[in-house]
């Protein structure tokens, strides 16, 4: 803006700031997101969350070898009948072990097998003998048609009702027959305890594992904190 004063260039800017507003007017929300400084930035459509599991899913092949993969896609999809979901790729050795014997287990690593759990999610079962590795125990379950990591302290023993193709991924909802785990894990009333248990949470974003944090609060009592409004 050559041949304009310095003053004269200040007003027009201020000038053109009202405008601006006056015809791209924030909503409150927007202004007072702006004003705290929590405006959230846009990532794009992508596979996060947060916690992700470390589930190692368990299964026999065509020749009754027993293997395991890790998958981190999953969890309780239904209460009842209980069921829990895995979300496996085809191109995998355990998509056609579990298609082809429509049942699988889910084992739960605690923290001191991390070096175990992580070997089972970069290595294949076509080429490699995952238990032979690493020196872990196949047990055979006695309700489904798959095995399970004695070394594990929690199992999810699953029979296959539906199979649903989403894309890259398919996911295989498995009925829960039986859950299964190490006494030395559970509490005094008899349920499996966490902080006994010691499981393992993936940052997909990391590509990291973590040990579950601290005790917050009880569910389902720290929210009647809040008084509902006259």
């Amino acid at each position: 803006m050559k041949g304009y004063s310095a003053a004269a260039i200040g007003k027009f800017l201020i000038a053109l700031a009202f405008i601006t507003a006056s015809v791209f007017p924030m909503d409150s929300t927007t202004a007072l997101s702006m004003k705290e400084g929590t405006m959230k930035k846009s990532l794009g459509a992508k596979t996060i969350v947060f916690p992700t599991p470390v589930f190692v899913v368990g299964s026999y092949d065509s020749t009754g070898r027993p293997d395991v993969m890790v998958v981190a896609w999953g969890g309780i999809c239904c209460s009842k009948p209980p069921c829990v979901a895995v979300s496996i790729r085809e191109a995998t050795y355990t998509y056609g072990n579990i298609m082809a014997r429509k049942a699988f287990t889910i084992s739960i690593p605690s923290e001191k097998y991390i070096h175990e759990a992580d070997y089972c999610g970069i290595v294949s079962g076509r080429t490699e003998d995952k238990f032979t590795a690493t020196k872990l125990t196949p047990v055979k379950s006695d309700l489904v048609d798959a095995p399970y990591v004695k070394e594990f302290p929690f199992v999810l023993e699953c029979t296959v009702i539906k199979v649903v193709p989403l894309g890259l991924h398919t996911m295989f909802i498995g009925e829960i027959k039986d859950v299964k785990a190490d006494e030395a894990v559970l509490g005094k009333d008899g349920n499996p305890d966490i902080k006994k248990i010691e499981p393992m949470i993936f940052d997909p974003v990391g590509r990291a594992y973590y040990g579950v944090g601290g005790y917050l609060g009880e569910a389902f009592e720290e929210g009647k904190t809040i008084k509902k409004k006259d």
